[in-house]
């Protein structure tokens, strides 16, 4: 009997090698630390290793598995970084929480038809293909939620439950609690160099939001027509035109949005992306924001989403629109890309002619955003916690998309990437080829693969491409992931 196996019959709560039987074997030559990770993450949620048993000492596991003791010290901080584990001085480290389980497959239905790739989606059927069991999703727009710090995240809202009063669970300020807008102002300062006034900012829940605010008070100023970048995001076009605007497409090339065609197109308003272009990835450059600044200055109202700005690995920092010319910008920004969508947390900066009009549609939308959440937030900014994140999360990510870039140089002979040097996806795209994206996207979710065609996010008809996220996973999903589409290519083509 192994001394893992003794352990277990004296009712020891520690798990070695054997018992979890790990072969080191088995995992790939660049992937031990994924593929550890996944492992243990496993065994966590199947009840093999049950919340209070201890995990074996690094060094221990390190010697049993004969890797470095680093890469055991790597994985454990995984684990605790994303809330299963936490250290106990000589308790050792300890399982703390179970992930939820995975949804049960389910069948298509009327919402979610076998093939959800149609040429031009509608909200409704692209949340339903969110909601689809795959294997792999390398779905746009989602960051690593493994890595949100639960640890941070609890110890902060501990601290602040502790210095509440009973009036302080009342309702609150419809733009927001006066400590997150000044965390906010912060915050934007040191990263994005923006100078703004508390009183400026507007909590809002998420960018969507934000948006949907917006629709009615650009309506009420006399904007009809609203200017989106094509290629765009589908599901800000779709929250405009909900909110009964005029979506007008103006192209995106190399340097950004066409301004002088931006400025023919007849819109009051036009929504961007200029700090990472969502889906090229490209930057607004130096001559066209001084032509759109121009456009601005002559009555234009400019939404600046400031998409996942923060990830940035191989350039410098872009400067916000808003810090050049705050009269005229509107500056969504969130916590979406950098902590989790679930949070749905964000800010809004407007022009002060236009900010009692926005707080008056956020007052009637739901009187305020949660509390206790923004309070929490707020700390975690003001303690630097999460700048100490994100510089976390930016290693991770890169990791990630240098294993996506290698994947698709060795899968996908001909894809052309964009966009690699930030954000938390690539777009590829096949010159020439005389395929559908829709028939790619729609070959590789038979394989167990979920991304987005690229003709979702284009109005005007282009080459066939992929939008692919590679943050959400490990890196040994997203080389499978790229693998598989690989195989889905060379069916449609």
């Amino acid at each position: 009997m192994s001394s893992a196996e003794e352990g277990q019959s004296k009712g020891s709560k520690t798990a070695g090698s054997d018992f979890l039987l790990l072969d080191i074997g088995q995992a790939p030559p660049r992937g031990r630390t994924e593929w550890l990770t996944s492992r243990i993450r496993s065994a966590i949620a199947d009840g093999v290793l049950p919340v209070g048993s201890r995990l074996p000492a690094g060094r221990v596991l390190a010697a049993e598995l004969r890797v470095s003791r680093g890469l055991v010290t790597e994985v454990y901080q995984r684990l605790a970084d994303a809330g299963q584990v936490t250290g106990r001085g000589r308790a050792g480290t300890v399982v703390v929480a179970a992930p939820a389980p995975a949804p049960a497959p389910s069948h298509p239905s009327a919402e979610c038809p076998a093939d959800p790739f149609v040429p031009r989606p509608g909200a409704a059927l692209v949340d339903a293909l969110r909601s689809v069991p795959c294997r792999i999703d390398l779905s746009p727009g989602v960051p690593d939620l493994a890595a949100f710090p639960r640890s941070a995240w609890l110890q902060a809202e501990r601290r602040v439950l502790a210095g509440l009063t009973p009036a302080d669970f009342g309702y609150g300020d419809p733009r927001g609690t006066s400590a997150l807008r000044e965390a906010v102002v912060g915050w934007l300062a040191r990263n994005r160099g923006i100078r703004a006034d508390p009183g400026e900012v507007v909590v809002v829940s998420g960018v969507a939001q934000a948006l949907a605010l917006l629709a009615p008070v650009l309506r009420g100023s006399g904007v009809r027509r609203v200017a989106v970048e094509d290629p765009g995001s589908l599901g800000a076009r779709g929250q405009l035109e909900y909110g009964r605007l005029e979506t007008v497409p103006v192209r995106v090339d190399a340097a950004g949005i066409d301004v002088a065609a931006l400025a023919g197109s007849g819109a009051g308003a036009a929504l961007l992306t200029p700090a990472h272009q969502f889906p090229t990835g490209v930057v607004l450059d130096g001559e066209r924001r001084r032509e759109l600044l121009a456009w601005a200055a002559g009555g234009g109202v400019v939404i600046e989403d400031d998409y996942d700005a923060e990830h940035r690995y191989d350039r410098a920092p872009v400067p916000a629109l808003r810090a050049l010319l705050p009269e005229a910008v509107c500056y969504a920004g969130s916590v979406s890309k950098l902590l989790a969508p679930a949070l749905r947390l964000g800010w809004l900066l407007v022009p002060p002619r236009l900010l009692d009009a926005v707080v008056a549609e956020k007052r009637y939308a739901d009187l305020g955003s949660p509390v206790l959440a923004q309070l929490v937030l707020a700390r975690l900014m003001e303690s630097g916690e999460l700048e100490r994140h994100l510089r976390f999360v930016r290693r991770r990510h890169r990791r990630s998309r240098d294993a996506m870039l290698r994947a698709i140089g060795a899968a996908l002979p001909g894809a052309r990437v964009h966009g690699a040097a930030a954000g938390l996806h690539l777009m590829v795209t096949f010159d020439g080829a005389g395929f559908e994206d829709t028939a790619l996207a729609s070959a590789a979710l038979a394989l167990g693969v979920k991304a987005h065609p690229l003709s979702w996010h284009r109005v005007a008809p282009g080459p066939p491409g992929m939008v692919l996220g590679y943050a959400a996973g490990p890196v040994g999903d997203v080389e499978e992931g790229i693998a598989l589409l690989g195989r889905a290519l060379r069916q449609v083509t």
